[in-house]
Formats: C-alpha cells, sequence, structure tokens
C-alpha cells in the first residue's frame, strides 16, 4: 500500500509539473517568458508541444514575412512539426483584391515573356548574321539581289540556320578521325615517319595504352571560332586567291585552306602531345631526381 501511494505521489507530482511547464510559455523565436513581457500576444500556430508549442505574434509575422519573401500569399509551415500556418488575411475591398490578383499575373507572366525576349533577341542576331555572311560570302550586291529575290519564309529559316550550321560543325573533331586512321595504317606509309611525330619507342608502353588526348571542351571558344569562319575565309581567299574572279568560289577556296592547314597543325600537334605521354617516366622519390626536375624546370622558364 505504501509503495503504491508513493507510486501516485510520484505520477501527480509529474503532472503538476508537466502543467506547470505547460503553463509557462516561453516564445520558441525570441526565448522571452510571461516575466519578461506581460502584455505580449501569444499564439500556438501549430501541433507543437512543450517548449515550441507558444510564440510571440510579433514575433510568428516576423518569421512569417522572412519566409513570404514579399509574397503574401506564400504557404508557410512550421519547422518543427511542418503544420502550414493559418495566415487570416483581412478583407480590404474590391480594388486592392483585383491590384493584388494583377500583381500575381504579372509575376507569373514575366518569366515566360523574359524568355520569349531572349530567344527573340537571339533569333533576329542569327538573321542579321546569316544577310552578312551572305553578303560577305558572294558580295555587297549580289547578296542583296539574292536576298531581295528570295521568298521572305525561306529567309525567316535560312538565315539563322547559317550561325547554326556553323557552330555544329565546329563541334565536329574532323582532325581526330584522321589521326586515328593514321596511327592505324601508318605502318603501310613510311613516308609519314618524316611527317608526324614518331611513337612510342622500343621499351616504352604500347601506344594502345594511351587513348587519343581530346580537347577540353570550350563553348566560347566553339562559338568565337564557328562565327569568325566566314571572315577568316573571305580573308583568306582575298589574299591567297586574289586571281579567282568569282567571290564566292574565292572564299570557299579560302575557307578550304584555312581549315585544312589548321587541320594539320592540329594533328601534328596531338601527335605530339600524344608521343609526350607515352615517353613520360615515374622517377624514385630522391634528392637526385628532385634537384634534377628542379634544373629541367628552371631551364625550361629561362
Amino acid at each position: 500500500m505504501a509503495g503504491r501511494e508513493r507510486e501516485e505521489s510520484s505520477n501527480q507530482l509529474v503532472g503538476a509539473t508537466s502543467r506547470l511547464d505547460e503553463e509557462r510559455r516561453t516564445c520558441w523565436v525570441c526565448f522571452a517568458t510571461d516575466d519578461d513581457d506581460s502584455e505580449a500576444e501569444w499564439v500556438h500556430p501549430c501541433n507543437c508541444r512543450g517548449t515550441t508549442k507558444w510564440v510571440h505574434q510579433s514575433c510568428i509575422q516576423r518569421w512569417v514575412d522572412e519566409k513570404q519573401k514579399g509574397n503574401p500569399s506564400g504557404r508557410v509551415t512550421c519547422p518543427q512539426c511542418g503544420t502550414e500556418y493559418i495566415i487570416l488575411i483581412p478583407n480590404v475591398g474590391t480594388v486592392v483584391f483585383i491590384l493584388d490578383t494583377l500583381d500575381s499575373i504579372v509575376i507569373k507572366v514575366c518569366p515566360f515573356m523574359a524568355a520569349g525576349i531572349v530567344v527573340g533577341s537571339i533569333y533576329w542576331t542569327a538573321v542579321t548574321y546569316g544577310a552578312v555572311t551572305i553578303m560577305q560570302v558572294v558580295g555587297q550586291d549580289e547578296g542583296m539581289s539574292v536576298m531581295e529575290k528570295a521568298d521572305p519564309f525561306v529567309l525567316l529559316f535560312g538565315l539563322p540556320m547559317i550561325p547554326m550550321v556553323l557552330i555544329v560543325g565546329k563541334t565536329l573533331h574532323w582532325e581526330d578521325a584522321v589521326l586515328n586512321f593514321l596511327r592505324r595504317h601508318s605502318y603501310k606509309l613510311p613516308l609519314l615517319k618524316y611527317i608526324l611525330p614518331s611513337g612510342p619507342s622500343e621499351g616504352t608502353r604500347s601506344s594502345v595504352e594511351f587513348p587519343p588526348m581530346n580537347d577540353p571542351v570550350s563553348a566560347t571558344r566553339v562559338l568565337c571560332g564557328a562565327l569568325l569562319l566566314p571572315t577568316v575565309a573571305s580573308l583568306v581567299g582575298n589574299i591567297f586567291f586574289e586571281t579567282v574572279e568569282s567571290n564566292i568560289h574565292r572564299t570557299l577556296l579560302g575557307g578550304l585552306a584555312f581549315v585544312a592547314v589548321k587541320g594539320v597543325l592540329r594533328i601534328y600537334h596531338k601527335q605530339k602531345q600524344y608521343v609526350r605521354q607515352t615517353r613520360r617516366r615515374i622517377l624514385d622519390y630522391t634528392e637526385a631526381n628532385r634537384n634534377a626536375v628542379r634544373r629541367e624546370a628552371g631551364a625550361a622558364n629561362h
């Protein structure tokens, strides 16, 4: 009997303590209690219990403002239990309601309008570039005559295709295919050893262990190289093929010559990098080897 009475007394004490903790309100935002501000307005806006049940009305208002970020209709939930706060917004009249609705529509429509403006700007820039390219390749007078005689729909779809084709063409690395072909069939053409740097020498690692070295993709390099190609082709054609009377033929020859020479140089450079990669060695970590590497690096810098 005495033990049961002590247990009941202990349960009553725990219950009284729980009720006392429940009645003692503490704001989970500013940690103030009833003793700190007896006139503050309290609210329990969610399903939390204990120390996170109560919060000042002014504190939760600031919390909601921070979460809504200027959008009064935004939903805000309790960070602890996830309950959505019930936010009562008083009716301020038909005019304000209409203005709020219009403002909400503008906020939702603006991203699509901005995307349309950007796409339209890119499109008309591509059209202008295509027209300039045609006049540059075939000549100003002949280019204007061609575009005047062409169907407007053909120009609207054909002109912006010019920069797109140039950019796509720039992403095609034909030099890698040629270099791989030359590596596979170099033994059939002994003359290649006088043109390209030789591969791995006897005693070094097999070339099979090293895949072809690819250039890192650079969007700006691809874009600039593609869009400048007509200008470079026209310049090279005017310098080296000035005897050709046709502007378009001269530009095409200049472009082919530029691409061919550039491709040969890139093939040579890639093969040289490949050979250097296959002939590298990992040295023992000794003081002599470290000093030797430092001396070579210093000589290369000077």
